[in-house]
């Protein structure tokens, strides 16, 4: 369990939170940890889940496939992020996504009903970890909100330039490298990866962007 704590430090969730009362409370959550190979899903479209999730490394993409298998990528999960939240907060609703490991990951477990009720023990961060939780909902609504602002642009260059803007910014450098192959910017993006790819290449040409695989350079 300790050599968890140092990731769990770092979440929105946990901040403010000592060292020592981390570890008791993964105790008062019922915590668990597993691990899962790359490929393997965390949890799927279908389910019914009442723990939400923290990534202690490798890395997860949150996606929903459609009827006819068409994928989109909604987002990716990084060490030391939430996952899984809303839905184990609600309870009540069908899980509506996958998350699914994109390389070998360690998942922590925290018991939702444990966090949500009056603790037996009258933990002193119990309350501490509740205003925390908000707070990363609200960051969580954020991000969703800048991925609608890419995917509601009208051409494919527009998204590819809304997204790169916004990574660049991120970064604070116009060199960066983005966490997704061809293909998953394009089921993030929304977009054809033929014509994703094919547009790449254009402003290449028209000496907007350098590349090459998933390190960019904005010009």
């Amino acid at each position: 369990m300790k050599k968890y704590i140092d990731i769990l430090k770092r979440t929105t969730m946990f901040c403010g939170i000592s060292q020592n009362d981390i570890d008791a409370m993964t105790t008062c959550l019922n915590t668990s940890f597993k691990d899962f190979k790359k490929g393997e899903y965390i949890f799927r479209q279908g389910e019914y889940i009442d723990h939400f999730c923290v990534l202690i490394s490798g890395s997860v993409h949150i996606q929903s496939d459609d009827y006819w298998g068409n994928r989109s990528i909604i987002s990716e999960v990084r060490v030391a992020e939430m996952f899984g939240e809303s839905y184990a907060v609600s309870g009540s609703s069908a899980v509506m996504i996958d998350a699914v490991a994109t390389s070998d990951s360690t998942v922590a477990f925290f018991n939702v009903k444990k966090l949500m009720t009056v603790c037996p023990h009258a933990c002193g961060f119990h309350n501490a970890v509740i205003q925390n939780l908000l707070i990363a909902l609200t960051h969580k609504n954020q991000s969703l909100m800048q991925k609608l602002t890419h995917i509601s642009k009208r051409t494919t260059r527009e998204k590819l330039i809304s997204y790169l803007s916004n990574q660049a910014k991120l970064f604070g450098s116009n060199s960066f490298s983005i966490p997704f192959n061809r293909q998953q910017l394009a089921d993030f993006l929304s977009v054809d990866r033929s014509a994703m790819s094919n547009e790449l290449c254009k402003m290449r040409d028209d000496g907007l962007i350098i590349f090459d695989r998933n390190n960019f350079t904005l010009l």
